[in-house]
């Protein structure tokens, strides 16, 4: 970052001004003015190193001046917001492909919502509060759109399952269990009755995981809600910001472990 910032401060506009203006009357000076004969030799010379020093200084100057620091980063933010929108955009219509008709509407009222965050901030861009609430907001909407891909593909993965006849199977079972003489039989059905009760336990907690993370994406989308009106309110700054960023680690610390949980899945 601070090589871009010092980057910024080589080609903003001021100090090439500066350069070139200084170059122009150094070297109109070392044509028009007389100087001793052995300075005119390298007049031109010493004209451009004057005119290169007072760029470098203006130069360092730029790069150490807090102003200019906060407009560098104001503009970095800027751009850094408008590629997540994109992102956002680019989310969306994937995750589209794999909502049913409840879910598609939510994720509409959300999307909504985060355009109506983009507008307010994009009408006063200087607005440090402002930036940073829809910079939560968009990191919050990429947050849903990962989890919401996520639900719906194991939802939809759950409902192919048919657990009322294992359970059936595994009641018939373990019943057999009770009555079986052979002792290779009894371990055959033993074995049965325990994947059986695996597979199971795997799809209730699996429910229990959506069940969960349904109430999750509720929970960011009332958050991108609250923010929307926040940002059009009065912004009490360190309160809200604070509680903003509570919300958004956690919405991060969530997705990280339905990733870990995913992986763990996989193996399995």
């Amino acid at each position: 970052m601070k090589l871009k910032l010092f980057w910024n401060a080589i080609i903003h506009y001021k100090n090439l001004g500066v350069l070139l203006i200084s170059l122009g009357i150094g070297l109109a000076a070392a044509e028009f003015v007389e100087f001793p004969a052995e300075f005119m030799k390298f007049s031109h010379v010493y004209a451009a190193i004057a005119a290169a020093v007072l760029y470098f200084a203006l130069v360092l100057r730029s790069f150490t001046d807090k102003k200019f620091q906060e407009r560098f980063l104001h503009k970095e933010k800027e751009k850094e917001i408008k590629k997540m929108d994109k992102t956002c955009l680019k989310m969306a219509q994937e995750t589209k492909k794999y909502t049913n008709a409840a879910y598609y509407k939510k994720l509409n009222l959300l999307l909504k919502d985060k355009d109506e965050i983009l507008k307010a901030y994009n009408k006063d861009k200087t607005n440090n509060i402002k930036e940073k609430i829809a910079e939560y907001a968009l990191n919050l909407t990429i947050s849903y759109l990962t989890l919401l891909k996520d639900f719906c593909i194991r939802s939809r993965a759950m409902e192919r399952t048919n657990i009322n006849s294992l359970m059936e199977r595994l009641s018939q079972n373990t019943r057999k269990l009770n009555f079986a003489q052979d002792p290779k039989v009894y371990e055959d059905i033993k074995r049965i009755v325990e994947m059986d009760e695996k597979i199971i336990n795997r799809f209730k907690e699996e429910k229990n995981d959506l069940e969960r993370l349904d109430v999750k994406l509720d929970y960011i989308k009332s958050t991108i809600d609250m923010l929307k009106h926040q940002i059009n309110s009065t912004l009490d700054s360190q309160d809200t910001l604070e509680s903003i960023e509570s919300i958004l680690n956690e919405a991060v610390a969530f997705e990280s472990v339905l990733y870990e949980r995913s992986k763990n899945r996989l193996r399995n």
